[in-house]
C-alpha cells in the first residue's frame, strides 16, 4: 500500500501566535479586566486552579470574538488554498474549546477543532502531540502535518510527517530544522524599533512640553531648576506612555474597527498584549524613580495624573462631557507638574488659560471623531458616551472655551502680574488675535472634515501654521520681555 504525501496528510493548526499574531488567553484576560477592575481579583483566585483551569473560569465569563482579533493573513490564504485542494484542516490549540470553536465557525473551513476542555489537561506540548494524534487515527491516518510557532510546539512537531512553522523565533527555529525538514515557513515578525516607539506613542510626549511652561512664564535661567525639570519631562514621559499602553490594551476591540486607531501596533497585532504588559510596567517603574528623585510633591502629582489617566482609560472615557473635562485637567496638571518639579509659583493666570484652551482642544477632538461618523454613515465610536446629534453643543461648547481662553490671555496682560514680569507688557496685546486666529483656524477644519479624527496636538504638530503660530507667539513674549 502507497503511503500518502506528507501534502495529503490532515493538517493540524495551531491558534495563538499562529494564525492569529496575538494570544486569546491574554486576548480575554484584557477583555475581563475592560469590565471591571475588580475582575482582576478574581483572576487570581483563580489560578490554584492551575492553566486548563484558569482557562476554563475565564472562558465562562469571556469570550473573544473572531471579528475583533487580528490574523496572519498570509497565513489564512495558504490555509483556503489548502482546504480547496481537498486537504483536511483541523484548529488544534490549547486555548478553551469555546473559543477555538467559535475562531473554526469564522473561517469556515475546519472540520473539527482541538482545545482544553476539561479544567484539568491543558491541551499543550505532549497533551497537544498525543490528543491530535489520536484524532487522526479515528479520521484513519498514522500520519499527520502540524503548523505552530513557539518551542511548546517542539515536541508536537516532533510526531509530524510535515511541519510548518508560522511566525516562529529564530532561536524555535533553528532547533526545528535540526530535527526535521521544514515545508512551509512564514517569516516571524518581531516588533521594530519603531513600532515599538509608535506604540507608547513617543510623538505625544510632545504633550509633556507643558512642563516646561512654569519655568518659561517665571523668566528663570537657573540651570538646576532646568536639570530638574527635564528629569521630570522624562519621568511624565514614561508615565503617560505607560497609560498609552493601556489606555490600547484596554480598547482593542473598539480600535480595531476604528479606522485610524486599527492600525495602532496593539491593534493590529504587530505588538503583542505579552510584550507591552511587561513594557509598560518597566517604564512606570523608571517614571516613579526619577520622579523621587525630583522630589515627593512631584512624585504626588505624578501618582494623581496615573491614578486620572488609569480611571479614564477605564470607564470615565465613557461619560459624555466628564470625559472632555477630565482631558483638560490632565493637560492642566502637566502644568502643575511643572511648578512642583522646579518649586515655582504657579500663576493662576496661567492656569485658567489652560483649562480653557485644553477643554477647548479636548472638544474639538470629540467633534472630529462624531463628523467623522457622521461622514461615514457610521455609529459613533465604540466605548464614547456621544451621538451625532450632539455635534451643535459640542461646537458650541468647544468654541466658547476656546474664546474663554482668549479673553483670560487679555485680562491677564493688563493685570499686575503681567505688569511685575514683563518691560513692555502692552506688547502682549499683540499675542491675543495670534492666539484667537489658531483657535478659530483648528475649529474651521474641524468643520471642514480636515483633522479626520485625529487629535488636534497631533495634527498642530504636522501644521506649518502652527509652528509659525508658535513662533509669532515666542517672539511676541520676548520682545515683551526685553522691551524694544
Amino acid at each position: 500500500m502507497q503511503t500518502p504525501s506528507p501534502d495529503d496528510c490532515p493538517l493540524y493548526v495551531d491558534l495563538d501566535g499562529s494564525l492569529t499574531p496575538s494570544d486569546t488567553l491574554h486576548e480575554s484576560v484584557m477583555l475581563f479586566l475592560r469590565q471591571h477592575p475588580g475582575n482582576l481579583l478574581r483572576m487570581i483566585g483563580w489560578l490554584p486552579r492551575g492553566k486548563a483551569g484558569f482557562k476554563r473560569a475565564l472562558a465562562d465569563a469571556v469570550v473573544p470574538e473572531p471579528e475583533g482579533l487580528p490574523w496572519r493573513e498570509d497565513f489564512v490564504a495558504f490555509l483556503r488554498a489548502e482546504h480547496a485542494r481537498g486537504r483536511t484542516l483541523v484548529l488544534a490549540s490549547a486555548a478553551d474549546r469555546r473559543i477555538v470553536q467559535r475562531v473554526a465557525d469564522h473561517f469556515g473551513f475546519f472540520s473539527d477543532v482541538l482545545g482544553t476542555s476539561d479544567g484539568q489537561h491543558n491541551l499543550s506540548r505532549a497533551n497537544k502531540r498525543e490528543a491530535i494524534a489520536a484524532h487522526a487515527r479515528a479520521l484513519g491516518h498514522e500520519r499527520w502535518a502540524y503548523a505552530g510557532n513557539s518551542a511548546d510546539d517542539l515536541p508536537v512537531w516532533e510526531g509530524s510527517a510535515q511541519a510548518i512553522a508560522v511566525n516562529t523565533p529564530a532561536g524555535v527555529l533553528r532547533t526545528l530544522r535540526a530535527r526535521q525538514p521544514v515545508a512551509h515557513t512564514f517569516e516571524h515578525r518581531s516588533p521594530s524599533l519603531k513600532t515599538l516607539l509608535r506604540a507608547i506613542r513617543l510623538k505625544q510626549w510632545s504633550k509633556n512640553g507643558l512642563i516646561f511652561l512654569p519655568l518659561l512664564a517665571a523668566h528663570s535661567l537657573d540651570p538646576v531648576l532646568w536639570g530638574q525639570v527635564i528629569v521630570a519631562f522624562v519621568a511624565f514621559g514614561l508615565c503617560a506612555s505607560a497609560t498609552y499602553l493601556v489606555n490600547d490594551l484596554l480598547d482593542l476591540p473598539n480600535d480595531r474597527v476604528h479606522r485610524i486607531k486599527r492600525l495602532r501596533p496593539l491593534a493590529a497585532g504587530t505588538v503583542r498584549i505579552a510584550t507591552a504588559v511587561p513594557l509598560g510596567l518597566g517604564m512606570i517603574a523608571v517614571a516613579f524613580a526619577l520622579a523621587v528623585w525630583v522630589g515627593w510633591p512631584f512624585t504626588a502629582m505624578l501618582a494623581l495624573y496615573t491614578t486620572l489617566t488609569l480611571g479614564y482609560s477605564m470607564r470615565w472615557k465613557r461619560i459624555a462631557l466628564f470625559d472632555v473635562l477630565l482631558l483638560a485637567t490632565l493637560y492642566t496638571l502637566r502644568i502643575g507638574a511643572g511648578a512642583l518639579a522646579t518649586r515655582v509659583d504657579l500663576s493662576n493666570w496661567l492656569l485658567a488659560i489652560s483649562i480653557f484652551l485644553f477643554l477647548s482642544l479636548a472638544l474639538v477632538k470629540r467633534c472630529a471623531e462624531l463628523e467623522e461618523a457622521v461622514d461615514s454613515d457610521k455609529a459613533p465610536a465604540p466605548g464614547r458616551g456621544y451621538q451625532p446629534r450632539d455635534l451643535p453643543s459640542l461646537r458650541a461648547m468647544g468654541m466658547s472655551s476656546g474664546f474663554m481662553a482668549v479673553m483670560v490671555l487679555a485680562l491677564y496682560i493688563d493685570s499686575p502680574n503681567s505688569r511685575a514680569l514683563y518691560r513692555q507688557p502692552d506688547l502682549l496685546w499683540a499675542a491675543a488675535p495670534v492666539l484667537l486666529l489658531w483657535i478659530m483656524r483648528v475649529w474651521l477644519k474641524t468643520g471642514r472634515r480636515e483633522l479626520h479624527g485625529e487629535d488636534p496636538l497631533a495634527f498642530a504638530l504636522k501644521d506649518p501654521f502652527s509652528w509659525a503660530t508658535l513662533a509669532v507667539m515666542i517672539g511676541i513674549g520676548l520682545l515683551a520681555t526685553v522691551g524694544l
